[in-house]
């Protein structure tokens, strides 16, 4: 028994790349199956196989993926392509060529709503996305229902299925020779795992009590900035800030110059990021040298919404962390690109006059209802990618509603600036990829 909205892919033919680590394409491929979909994988190395072991492998170099890709998608007259991430090499170049075959592409990508929600969008996510900025078209959007189910614990899941991808990965790399991740993958990659339940404890013991003084005595006279992860395609791709180690010494050296001198910079690690990196010398160092080491917390894993509610106001690249900060009415800066960053829920000035100016640059909770909801309804699908929220509505336990697989509408979107819109080989004219609706239009073709 399937969730009736994934039925809307009755029909489709339908190509699976590179998914979440863990076992969610094969459970999404049994769903698109039983819906009546023809589904097809291609797999790239020993971590894909493990989860996918009936797909098929693709083992040539990159420069030659894109052509191989084109002769497979003809062969297999595919209409339908999905993948996870559309940054990582492999996918970018896929995308290309499905753009250029006039094959439609649908990317997943952990959740902008967290942790209830995943995101599926048409063509791309996050400063890719297709949702407008234009904050008028949220404010003019009907009002909408938003039901959900709240998705249990599931951080140690990711975590597992994460250990098992890149050590069999690691293992595996001497039948995929040609293969480059996006990120390392070696049997290496198991020991940052490994280490990273011993850092948090290791932490824990360290900051206790760090909270109650953030909740007490230094309540609402600290800003929050919480860190992503040091290879995350937001960072790498969708921010000049010169990676986590730029960000986290402009931040500071900005705080030093023009924060109000009683308040703190409170920077907060990634759990993901626990076992890669470890900015304790770092941050010492800078602090020392703006001449505010006595201002400068940094701190690991501290309940983040309750840091928020007592927090002066949030900076950060463009984690979807924000995206948290801006429902809870908290001031808000992102320096990066994000689908959220918009007049009337961020800050827009500068970093240097975000310090002072937090107390005014409250969020218009009016338009982030509208947003929130019109996001959820056209990109957020309820559920996780590595744990079931519902096994009884679907293999992959995610809840397929209708309106997340076949919007009767285009959704508000985004008009591509000049050079946005796809080659001229490929016979897509700007205005044309403008008016494409989202993914959950996808299923109704």
């Amino acid at each position: 028994m399937i969730d009736g909205g994934i039925k809307a892919f009755r029909g489709r033919r339908i190509l699976l790349l590179q998914g979440p680590v863990g076992p969610f394409f094969t459970r999404f491929a049994q769903d698109l199956a039983e819906a009546g979909a023809s589904v097809h994988k291609i797999n790239f190395n020993a971590g894909d196989w493990l989860f996918y072991p009936g797909g098929e492998t693709y083992r040539g170099t990159m420069e030659d993926w894109p052509r191989w890709l084109g002769h497979r998608l003809a062969e297999l007259d595919i209409d339908l392509v999905f993948l996870f991430g559309d940054c990582r090499p492999i996918h970018q170049a896929a995308h290309r060529v499905a753009q250029d075959l006039n094959i439609e592409v649908g990317v997943f990508e952990e959740g902008y709503i967290r942790p209830d929600f995943v995101t599926l969008e048409r063509d791309g996510v996050n400063a890719n996305s297709l949702m407008t900025r234009t904050p008028e078209e949220y404010r003019r959007a009907p009002d909408r229902v938003i039901a959900r189910r709240s998705m249990p614990h599931s951080f140690w899941w990711m975590v597992w299925w994460g250990f098992l991808y890149f050590t069999i990965g690691g293992f595996g790399q001497v039948f995929f020779p040609h293969y480059r991740h996006h990120r390392p993958l070696t049997i290496m990659e198991m020991f940052p795992w490994l280490l990273s339940p011993l850092r948090k404890q290791w932490f824990k013991w360290r900051q206790r009590g760090v909270q109650a003084r953030l909740e007490g005595e230094f309540d609402k006279r600290f800003f929050l900035v919480p860190l992503q992860v040091h290879n995350d395609s937001q960072v790498v791709v969708h921010a000049d800030v010169g990676g986590v180690e730029g960000f986290i010494a402009s931040t500071i050296a900005s705080f030093a110059r023009h924060a109000p001198g009683d308040c703190l910079l409170v920077l907060k690690h990634h759990p993901m990021d626990r076992g890669y990196r470890n900015y304790t010398r770092l941050v010492r160092t800078l602090a020392a040298e703006a001449g505010c080491p006595g201002r400068v917390l940094y701190i690991h894993d501290q309940h983040t919404p309750t840091l928020i509610r007592h927090c002066r106001g949030v900076v950060v690249i463009n984690s979807t962390v924000g995206l948290t900060a801006v429902g809870m009415k908290c001031p808000t800066k992102a320096v990066g690109q994000a689908v959220w960053d918009m007049p009337g829920l961020t800050y827009q000035g500068s970093l240097d006059r975000f310090w002072a100016d937090a107390p005014e640059a409250v969020p218009d909770n009016d338009l982030f209802l509208k947003f929130r909801d019109e996001l959820i309804a056209t990109t957020q699908i309820n559920g996780s990618f590595y744990r079931k929220l519902a096994p009884e509505a679907s293999a992959t336990g995610l809840i397929w509603s209708a309106e997340a697989t076949s919007l009767p509408r285009a959704a508000v979107q985004r008009r591509p600036a000049a050079g946005e819109a796809a080659s001229a080989a490929a016979g897509i004219a700007a205005g044309e990829a403008a008016s494409r609706p989202p993914i959950a239009a996808l299923a109704g073709r």
